[in-house]
């Protein structure tokens, strides 16, 4: 059942997203031939008006054909005037954003759900984060030498300020010599600063793996108070979160270069492995893991590089400002390069994909 409900989130998610550039290119007077789910020979089609809607094999994405898009096509002179290229800037980027757009607001509606009816986890003083304070019961080895319950975290390998997230990347950044393998120790010991009763203490523990969670962890976990917030408060977490992922996504992109930064980029097969395994145990959890994905799909789109969104939306701009149109022929050898970065970008996720399946799994901690 979990398999059908992530693959019916990812559906909707492609639905929305070409449906809000179909649903603005009618509302400007554009002419829709096309609106296909999934990519391939269509296996089933209908006609409504002079638009075809049908169900490809490859569930991949989707897409909305607009007469004119290409301005070398041939267009029948009845509905030359709706045709893309035929028509203002304005109405162009309007359109492309469309679906990016959806995207967007998908992803604030899900999370400011998610953190209104869920709350938000505070510290005793009354600070609006997640606590950095050890919780009682819940240290394991190796962190049960060192570390007592009260004990609040105020810095890991030199770093201060971290959230809870960062604190567990921080430390699962220590790993195993080679494959991982249960109880295994990490190459090098985490330097770890704590407050106790006021008095700062330092510590340096080695990190073990834990193979049901899927990370080396020094085994301890955070005490936390959860306040209920407001609509309002609730739509502020959500835009700090959305600002954070879009900063991480862009981030992860512009060093896909560099192997460490490579290594942690995923593609659709682990996403939609993520999505499955949040489903089968957590639906608020998977709601947020459909946030996520669904912003980063808008981030994705909104790169300035064709053929995606933010290519033509780019375009249609830089046409605005040059005061003509810029010939097809350009943009036809511009988008060779945004074409090499979605094939890379594709390779690259599912390589780690098929890597992560093939060896400790994707492990969503529960």
């Amino acid at each position: 059942m979990s398999y059908v409900l992530a693959f019916l989130g990812f559906a909707a998610l492609i639905i929305l997203h070409e449906a809000g550039h179909f649903a603005a290119a009618k509302a400007v007077g554009m002419r829709v031939e096309r609106f296909s789910l999934f990519f391939g020979p269509m296996l089933w089609k209908v006609r409504r008006g002079e638009t075809e809607y049908g169900i490809g094999p490859i569930p991949l994405g989707g897409y909305v054909k607009i007469t004119g898009m290409n301005p070398n096509e041939e267009i029948p002179a009845e509905v030359a005037d709706r045709a893309y290229y035929r028509q203002p800037v304005w109405k162009r980027v309007v359109v492309i954003s469309a679906g990016p757009g959806v995207n967007l607001l998908i992803a604030f509606l899900l999370l400011t759900a998610i953190v209104w009816s869920n709350g938000v986890a505070v510290t005793s003083h009354g600070q609006d984060v997640p606590s950095r304070t050890i919780a009682s019961g819940s240290l394991q080895p190796p962190a049960s030498a060192y570390l007592k319950a009260g004990d609040q975290i105020v810095a890991i390998d030199g770093r201060t300020g971290l959230s809870v997230a960062q604190i567990t990347t921080a430390i699962s950044s220590h790993r195993c010599a080679g494959k991982p393998t249960a109880g295994c120790q990490a190459t090098a010991p985490v330097q770890i600063v704590v407050r106790r009763n006021g008095t700062l203490h330092s510590y340096s523990i080695t990190p073990r793996y834990d193979k049901q969670a899927g990370r080396t962890r020094i085994g301890f976990g955070f005490g936390v108070v959860v306040t209920p917030v407001g609509p309002l408060k609730a739509a502020g977490k959500s835009l700090s979160q959305m600002w954070y992922v879009t900063h991480r996504t862009v981030t992860t992109i512009a060093t896909v270069f560099e192997p460490k930064v490579r290594k942690q980029l995923h593609g659709v097969v682990g996403s939609f492995e993520v999505a499955q395994q949040t489903f089968a145990f957590d639906t608020t959890q998977a709601l947020y893991v459909l946030a996520v994905i669904s912003l980063s799909l808008a981030v994705i789109n909104l790169l300035p590089f064709l053929p995606l969104d933010g290519g033509h939306i780019f375009w249609a701009l830089a046409e605005k400002v040059r005061g003509k149109r810029i010939p097809f022929s350009v943009m036809e050898r511009a988008s060779v390069v945004g074409f090499v970065l979605i094939v890379m970008l594709f390779v690259v996720g599912l390589t780690n994909d098929i890597s992560t399946l093939s060896g400790t799994g994707f492990n969503v901690p529960h």
